[in-house]
This record gives structure tokens, C-alpha cells and sequence, in this order.
């Protein structure tokens, strides 16, 4: 009699002999009392994590305010008024002004934009060529394995804020995508290593085994058996270097290779409001835009530190 499964076509085949080895990862309905995937379960505690449920919510406002910064701050942070330079908080400019007689207030909402496109495009850059060479690295090893590791193992030797200092330095330009550039090229050697080690550790387990056997193609096993269970690790890293990734900008342009006026950002304001002399007679134009700056990486550190402890079985 003929064997039924000899008649499926190899996809089929695959995804019996994965989804028997990995019940409760599968994309079908559990039954009661099994176990969930792993997606289904992280999503399970961070609803129940109030660390998560604040640093999201701040985060979800932060992202609209950078967005629309006009909901909050409907003045022009261009705009500004000499005659009231240093003056402090006052009824309708809550913040004061700073040294040109901008209003504190409004560039601190507006200055959100540029910070956070910074953290959120130079992320995505790290997270995804550092993906890729980490995933290939580790996947295919022997000769590729070690020529990405070592590619890998020269930038990670180069200090992040002095290679940013020397290359932008370099750089005439003063916009955002330089800075991003720049972040993503010195960045992913360390998403790359995570996730080698996830691919090495994914890939010897026996469902991708089976698939193997049954005659997948690589590119198959990468996308549909590794990736999955490879991924949760990058997703952690990425999100905690977002924040980082934040505070180097502001690091860069205080140091005026960064982000240069007329953009507006927290790291262009706190290097305008620098200067010891200004600080002490008017505290306010260094300490708002620092307030957002650290507000702001702190949530998206907390966001990183409870997707880990969702996603990583061992803390469970």
C-alpha cells in the first residue's frame, strides 16, 4: 500500500515533521492544557508587566510627539526673540528661553523628531546587517564563519564615538542621514555575534534536521525554520541600542559633529547650553532638553529589559 506522506509535496512534509517535533511553536491552534509558542507566551507577561506597560506607553508618546509635534507645541522653534534671551519660565513658555531668546518649550517637543529618527533608522541599519552577516556567519560556518567573524571582529575593535568623531568630522554635512550612516557601520558587530550564536544554536535542532532530510533548500531553512527561533535575541538587542543609539547622537552633536543647527534636536540644544556661565545664571535651557533626553532613553532601556526577560526561557 502506498505511503500517503510520499504523495505531499516537500513543503508538506517539512511542516509535519517540524510541527511533530516542535508542538506548541507551530502556527496551529494549541490544544487546551499544551503549551503555547513562545510569542504567545512573551506577549502573555508583558501585558502583565507594568515595566513594560509604562516604558510603552511613554515610548507610543514620545513617538507621537515626534511625529506631531505640533499637538503639543504649536509655536515655530526657528522663532526667537533676542530681547528675551535667559529669560526663566514664564505664563505660555513653560520653559523659559535660552540664549538667542528661543522658547525652550517648543524646541525641547520639536528637537523629538530628529532624535528619535536618528535611534529608530540607525537601529533598523544594526539590526538588519547585523542580522544578515551574524545569520550567514553562523549558518553556513567553516571559511564564511570565520572571514564575517573576522570582518566582524575589526569594527567591533573601533570605538563607536571616536569613529563617528573622525569620520563626520570629515562629513561638511550636518543633516541626519550621516549620523545614522555612520552609527549602522560601526553598530552591528554586536547584533552580528547574537545572532550567529542564536543560528548555531537554532539550526542543530532536530526539526531543522528533518527538514533538512526531507530535502530543504537552505534558503528554506533560513526562512522558515531558523529565523523564527533565531530572532528573539535581536529583537532584545536592538531595542535596548535604540536608546543607546539616541544618546550618541546627542553625544555627537554636543561635541558638533552631529546633528548641526538650524536642525532642532535635544543633542544641539544641550551643546548650545553648555557653556558654564549661561548654566549658572539660567539652569533652565540645559535642564529641559537633558530631562527629555534622559526620559527618553531610560523608556526605551526599560522596553528592552522587559521584552528579555518575556522572551528569554531561562528567566521564566
Amino acid at each position: 500500500m502506498p505511503d500517503p506522506q510520499a504523495r505531499q509535496p516537500l513543503g508538506a512534509q517539512e511542516d509535519a515533521a517540524a510541527g511533530g517535533l516542535t508542538a506548541g511553536t507551530s502556527g496551529a491552534t494549541p490544544e487546551p492544557g499544551a503549551p503555547h509558542g513562545l510569542w504567545t507566551d512573551a506577549w502573555r507577561d508583558l501585558r502583565r508587566n507594568p515595566v513594560f506597560l509604562v516604558s510603552a506607553l511613554l515610548i507610543l508618546f514620545l513617538v507621537l510627539v515626534a511625529v506631531w509635534p505640533g499637538l503639543i507645541a504649536s509655536g515655530d522653534p526657528h522663532r526667537c526673540e533676542l530681547i528675551r534671551s535667559l529669560e526663566g519660565p514664564s505664563s505660555g513658555h513653560w520653559f523659559g528661553f535660552d540664549t538667542q531668546g528661543c522658547d525652550v518649550y517648543t524646541r525641547t517637543v520639536h528637537g523629538a523628531r530628529a532624535s528619535i529618527a536618528v535611534g529608530v533608522c540607525a537601529t533598523l541599519g544594526v539590526a538588519l546587517l547585523g542580522a544578515v552577516i551574524g545569520g550567514l556567519a553562523g549558518f553556513y560556518g567553516g571559511f564564511w564563519d570565520a572571514l564575517l567573524s573576522r570582518i566582524g571582529d575589526v569594527f567591533f575593535g573601533i570605538p563607536m564615538v571616536l569613529g563617528a568623531i573622525v569620520f563626520l568630522s570629515m562629513v561638511s554635512l550636518g543633516g541626519i542621514w550621516p549620523v545614522v550612516l555612520i552609527i549602522a557601520a560601526l553598530g552591528w558587530p554586536q547584533i552580528a555575534r547574537i545572532a550567529r550564536g542564536a543560528v548555531i544554536t537554532a539550526k542543530q535542532n532536530d526539526y531543522v534536521q528533518a527538514a533538512r532530510a526531507l530535502g530543504a533548500s537552505n534558503t528554506r531553512l533560513l526562512l522558515r525554520h531558523i529565523l523564527p527561533n533565531a530572532v528573539a535575541p535581536v529583537i532584545v538587542m536592538a531595542t535596548i541600542m535604540l536608546g543607546t543609539f539616541i544618546a550618541l547622537e546627542a553625544t555627537l552633536s554636543y561635541l558638533g559633529v552631529g546633528l548641526r543647527p538650524p536642525t532642532v534636536s535635544w543633542g544641539v540644544d544641550i551643546s548650545a547650553a553648555s557653556d558654564g556661565m549661561q548654566f549658572r545664571n539660567a539652569p533652565h535651557i540645559l535642564f529641559y532638553p537633558a530631562a527629555a533626553l534622559s526620559i527618553t532613553v531610560l523608556a526605551f532601556i526599560m522596553l528592552g529589559d522587559a521584552v528579555r526577560d518575556a522572551l528569554d526561557p531561562k528567566l521564566r
